[in-house]
């Protein structure tokens, strides 16, 4: 896919909307492409919060552990982004996300993910009440 087929697909994602094409532009081209079969693990909680990713394509589940196992949380699909807690607060992986299907997806390091946001009040301001939501619906 070339940088500019990425650019709109980051265009697409709520949180990066607000963000000039320019910056969009450097964002896709210092990520990385991957893919993930179904069942594979994209980021394992407990895991270093190392990057951010962005669903292009396929479903991937979350999971919380709890004494009992696993238990999933939710589902997100295409123009969502997984791992951006972790990277915000500090910590490390509250969850677990497994491709449900196949998943395509722009992985996208911490530092660059961080500069980006940096850069532009009205994502940070989206990631934020993303985060409030997840939260408010945390068991």
């Amino acid at each position: 896919m070339i940088l500019n087929d990425e650019v709109q697909m980051l265009r697409r994602v709520p949180l990066f909307s607000g963000i000039d094409a320019g910056k969009l532009k450097l964002l896709a081209f210092a990520s990385d492409r991957v893919s993930y079969r179904e069942g594979q693990e994209l980021f394992h909680q407990g895991d270093e919060g190392d990057a951010a990713y962005v669903v292009l394509s396929g479903v991937v589940d979350v999971f919380k552990e709890n004494p009992e196992g696993a238990e999933k949380v939710a589902s997100v699909g295409s123009n969502s982004v997984v791992g951006e807690i972790a990277i915000l607060c500090g910590t490390t992986r509250n969850a677990t996300c497994k491709a449900s299907t196949f998943v395509e997806a722009l992985r996208i390091r911490k530092d660059c993910f961080l500069k980006v946001l940096s850069t532009c009040p009205r994502s940070m301001a989206e990631t934020m009440r993303v985060m409030g939501e997840r939260l408010a619906t945390a068991h």
